[in-house]
């Protein structure tokens, strides 16, 4: 039996401190956007695209619309930002550069919110990745920031047949450094970046641009806490080269990079709200 109190497991509920500390979170996010030259958007919570950004197509909450469409719950909001300013606000905008506060959903029950930023025919990762350290600083937390590149792991999987993308989805260290290439287990322990320069005279050229990507990027950003994960693979179907994540003890306080919507080229990142409230909460 259901009970009248009872909520859906994965279901977000914020009273009292929790839900002070949130807004705190939101607030400080878009005073900083705002400053930086962002504009708000909200987004429908109905999407007909969602299955161009999740990988596991079984994480979306199905349901149709007055035709019998097929629609879903909005389980990630990136490529329906992109899509709805390129396609419907186009010849009514001229801004680039947008954030949304506001939760997606997965099944079969669990509510996500995030602080999002699209910066859209933008290239340079840094241009958005110092805007989310701001936020983490001004809320005086300081994630660890990992930077990758996907587009490594993509090319790495099509030059040996004894490796899958669900190898580097699965972060299979054992059997990279099973195929006894100099090269590939240096890959494996590269962490810091001053530790690029010595992998770029062993590398196969493929590689050693997108380690060069890396490298710049590196430089470009004002924060210090950062290390290197080169063989990491994102679940989001849509990133395709530069990559970072914010993680404070295993927990991801923020993921973002580099990708493509059509032919168009943006940046963006999402902090996940409902991390940093519980971290924050703790000190209340």
């Amino acid at each position: 039996m259901i009970l009248e109190h009872e909520i859906p497991n994965g279901s977000k509920l914020y009273f009292g401190k929790s839900a002070k500390v949130k807004r705190h979170i939101e607030k400080v996010a878009s005073d900083i956007l705002d400053a930086n030259g962002y504009e708000e958007i909200v987004t429908p919570v109905f999407s007909y695209h969602q299955h161009q950004s999740i990988a596991d197509e079984k994480e979306l909450i199905r349901l149709n619309d007055e035709k019998n469409n097929a629609l879903s719950l909005r389980a990630d909001s990136t490529i329906d930002v992109v899509r709805i300013i390129e396609k419907r606000l186009g010849s009514n905008t001229d801004e680039k550069k947008w954030f949304y506060i506001q939760p997606v959903f997965k099944y079969p029950t669990i509510e996500q919110y995030q602080v999002g930023v699209e910066y859209m025919g933008e290239t340079n990762l840094a241009s958005v990745l110092n805007i989310a350290t701001d936020i983490f600083e001004k809320l005086e937390v300081q994630p660890l920031v990992q930077i990758s590149n996907i587009k490594i792991a993509k090319l790495i999987a099509s030059m040996f047949d004894e490796l899958t993308i669900d190898d580097f989805r699965h972060i299979n260290i054992d059997k990279f450094l099973s195929l006894k290439v100099e090269w590939l287990s240096k890959l494996v322990y590269l962490q810091y970046p001053e530790q690029i320069d010595e992998l770029l005279t062993i590398v196969p050229d493929a590689i050693k641009v997108e380690l060069e990507k890396m490298k710049a990027l590196c430089k470009e950003i004002k924060y210090t806490k950062v290390v290197l994960a080169p063989l990491y693979y994102a679940k989001m179907l849509y990133y395709d080269e530069l990559f970072f994540r914010a993680i404070v003890n295993n927990e991801v306080y923020a993921r973002g990079g580099k990708y493509k919507s059509d032919d168009l080229t943006s940046v963006g990142f999402a902090i996940y709200t409902d991390t940093l409230c519980e971290e924050l909460s703790k000190g209340k």
